[in-house]
């Protein structure tokens, strides 16, 4: 079993290969088909027609819309953890307005890199990209009034912490919605073992029970979930990676793995 920085590393390395790609290649390392040419992410959902949508920022990453959800209004100041190449950024800057600011924070140099161009192609100053970890955020406290994340906190090894985090820096009443990959049934250790699966969301991801405890630990009320949807890892694509009799043992196993988007709110008198 990796330790928590070597599963970084692996994340970080992954996504660094996506931001270094061509601008017209969507290449997914959260999906089943992961980082393989020619495969559309079966977990994501479409953004077109979302206002502020912008497509050279969709690198086919996410697993829902949790701006869609996030009840966003002018004037907030927005937090997207894992911004990548500034998707949900874009999308939150369009529901704050100039007025508002987005800060998106990602642990992958080649990513920041990619969103800052990105936001200065667009000509969008309000928008701001840093570099750092979810579990140590370059964010003031209290300064957040809105969280986003799209298929990111799977990745974190953890979770707590990172969770701790995004209450230290949301405001009094302020609010977070995520869209993250949970189970609902065991994950085999077979495929835990691979690296590709661990950077596409699925090995990196725990129980939904255990992940809504997580959230109400942190101290977070009126957690609800506002969107899941099964998702299936398609057999082919794991006969690649494990040997018949691993195979056999996930089919056994029956892994139930969905997608899911959360809302809570960090307590008025907090």
């Amino acid at each position: 079993m990796k330790n928590a920085e070597e599963l970084k590393e692996i994340v970080r390395e992954k996504y660094a290969e996506i931001a270094l790609a061509d601008k017209s290649e969507k290449k997914s390392c959260c999906t089943p088909a992961c980082c393989v040419d020619g495969n559309e992410n079966s977990m994501a959902d479409s953004y077109e027609g979302l206002k502020g949508y912008e497509p050279i920022a969709d690198l086919g990453l996410g697993c829902g819309l949790p701006t869609e959800f996030a009840a966003i209004k002018k004037g907030d100041t927005v937090v997207d953890l894992g911004s990548g190449a500034g998707n949900d950024c874009f999308v939150a800057r369009a529901e704050t307005g100039d007025t508002g600011k987005v800060i998106g924070v990602d642990m992958t140099a080649e990513m920041v890199k990619r969103a800052r161009q990105n936001a200065a192609t667009l000509g969008y100053s309000n928008v701001d990209f840093r570099l750092g970890e979810i579990e140590n955020l370059p964010v003031q406290s209290n300064e957040a009034d809105v969280v986003v994340s799209n298929c990111v906190m799977n990745l974190v090894p953890d979770k707590a912490r990172a969770f701790d985090e995004v209450y230290r820096i949301l405001r009094p009443g302020g609010h977070f919605s995520i869209s993250d990959v949970v189970l609902t049934g065991p994950l085999h250790e077979s495929l835990r073992k691979v690296a590709e699966l661990y950077a596409g969301c699925v090995s990196g991801a725990i129980a939904k029970s255990e992940y809504l405890d997580i959230i109400k630990s942190s101290g977070f009320v009126n957690v609800k979930i506002q969107k899941e949807k099964s998702i299936e890892l398609p057999e082919e694509f794991i006969a690649e990676y494990l040997s018949k009799e691993e195979l056999a043992l996930v089919r056994k196993a029956n892994p139930g793995i969905e997608s899911i988007s959360v809302y809570a709110e960090k307590p008025m008198n907090a």
